[in-house]
């Protein structure tokens, strides 16, 4: 966090001539005033104003440095490039060793993912959630999440029980859940705690309730 004691006539004057010389908007600074001016008598024993403003993170610069640092510490060579997609914010991973990066299953994506979003959350006032992605895994785990529902769908419907999948994210639940709303004969539930949650797909007869 960048600081700057600077002085004015007026506190606001000598707000705006520290934001000039930072940079920066009155929305990305925090503002100590250190002492009111005094006008004196005379102009004898006048005192300006002294204030300090404080240049507050970004926390999208501060959260691609921290992942940027902890794939470093892997041994990878990385590059991050954020974009604006439909489902919110991606930092997309660029690596030759984009396969590490994923992991089993995208395990290793999805850690780096919870840790990128604490790391973000530390420097935001409002909650931010962003996602990882490297050449294009999400797009094609969705895909094979689909399928997987299906087929795990038409076994409970074969066996006529229930069918346990392994934990998954929740976004990746979600996936299941919703590739399944419209099915006819089986419903969906999420059972579990933490990293153990994950979904079961129910014959309809189980009289379960479907729940994301």
């Amino acid at each position: 966090m960048k600081e700057l004691t600077v002085t004015g006539r007026t506190v606001e004057e000598a707000i705006e001539q520290a934001l000039t010389q930072l940079n920066v908007t009155r929305d990305h600074v925090e503002v100590t005033v250190i002492e009111e001016p005094k006008k004196g008598f005379l102009g004898i024993g006048s005192k300006p104003a002294i204030v300090k403003i404080s240049k507050t993170p970004d926390p999208m610069e501060e959260a691609k440095a921290y992942l940027q640092n902890i794939i470093e510490k892997m041994g990878i060579s990385v590059s991050i490039e954020q974009k604006q997609e439909e489902d919110g914010i991606v930092f997309e991973l660029i690596s030759d060793k984009v396969a590490v990066l994923i992991g089993k299953r995208g395990q290793t994506l999805n850690a780096l993912e919870y840790l990128t979003n604490i790391a973000l959350n530390r420097h935001s006032k409002e909650y931010i959630r962003i996602y990882l992605d490297a050449e294009n895994y999400r797009k094609k785990r969705k895909e094979t999440l689909i399928q997987l529902a299906e087929r795990q769908a038409e076994r409970a419907l074969k066996l006529n029980q229930k069918v346990v999948l392994e934990p998954m994210p929740a976004k990746e639940r979600k996936v299941i859940h919703l590739a399944l709303k419209e099915k006819e004969g089986v419903t969906t539930n999420s059972k579990g705690d933490g990293m153990y949650r994950h979904v079961v797909i129910y014959p309809t007869n189980e009289n379960e309730t479907k729940l994301l």
